[in-house]
């Protein structure tokens, strides 16, 4: 029986969005998904997230939700979903009251959302004492979405089949800075996948990423951007922008519509007049 002070108990914590470095699909798999091979780094920009007991009486959880609207119904977020799961194995788990402050932006290839159920599921564990292992969160995390086990360990991880396979990566990224550019253009899972063709990379994205980062311009790609290029032509515009502004690396993430830039320092990584509509993060990896 799980045992609650409820006087005392919360959890907060900063969910963090993440970067693909290179996403190559290789192959349509025999449940409709597709095998990804990619690189995930996580990415400071991060959404604030509180958890703690509801008031004793309090039979049902919530979710507070504020900062940047969230498309859907409050009783759909995957913060509620996540506690919904963990009580389905644990039946006296005690009703939470959660408040979800948004800053990344939705629909960006950040997998913003993901990370909010990745943290709502470790917030849970060590509030209520669950004494989860990393492997156990992160077989619950595969039930919420397929990037949401990633945020588990939140350390740059090679992801494989529908990107919630990993293996360890000698990736340092230290003292190495990042622009992300959000151009507001929402596009859609399904919108992504239509113009791919799978096949596996030219080179392995392991050995590629093992390279001195300058040669990463042309040697690791995202597939998305070829297919998504006509239709959506500001994002190779970006691209090619955070290039001449002096990006070691500069690439779309995940299916988009983020595109981002690697410099090797803050300094050379020049604060940028964008469109007002914009979002932005400028800082270090």
């Amino acid at each position: 029986m799980l045992t609650v002070h409820y006087s005392l108990l919360t959890v907060l914590s900063f969910p963090n969005a993440k970067l693909n470095l290179g996403l190559y699909v290789t192959a349509k798999r025999p449940d409709g998904y597709h095998a990804l091979e990619t690189v995930f780094v996580p990415l400071p920009w991060a959404d604030v997230l509180e958890v703690l007991p509801a008031p004793k009486g309090q039979l049902a959880s919530d979710l507070l939700l504020t900062g940047r609207p969230i498309p859907g119904e409050v009783a759909t977020n995957l913060c509620l979903k996540s506690y919904q799961l963990l009580k389905t194995d644990f039946p006296a788990l005690p009703a939470v009251q959660m408040q979800l402050h948004k800053i990344v932006p939705i629909g960006a290839g950040l997998g913003g959302g993901s990370a909010d159920a990745a943290f709502a599921l470790r917030s849970l564990n060590d509030l209520f004492g669950l004494n989860l292992t990393t492997e156990q969160l992160e077989s619950y995390a595969r039930q919420l979405g397929a990037d949401c086990a990633f945020f588990i360990q939140n350390t740059p991880r090679l992801a494989l089949e529908k990107g919630d396979i990993f293996e360890p990566i000698n990736l340092n990224l230290t003292g190495t800075a990042c622009i992300v550019v959000y151009p507001g253009l929402h596009i859609s899972t399904a919108q992504a996948f239509a113009g791919i063709v799978p096949q596996a990379p030219a080179q392995p994205l392991r050995a590629a990423l093992a390279e001195p980062m300058a040669s990463w311009r042309t040697t690791v790609f995202n597939d998305f951007e070829k297919s998504l290029a006509p239709t959506y032509p500001v994002l190779a515009e970006l691209k090619q922008q955070l290039y001449a502004a002096g990006a070691a690396y500069a690439s779309l993430s995940g299916s988009g519509s983020a595109v981002y830039g690697l410099f090797p320092g803050l300094a050379e990584a020049p604060a940028l007049a964008w469109p007002s509509e914009y979002l932005v993060w400028r800082g270090m990896l």
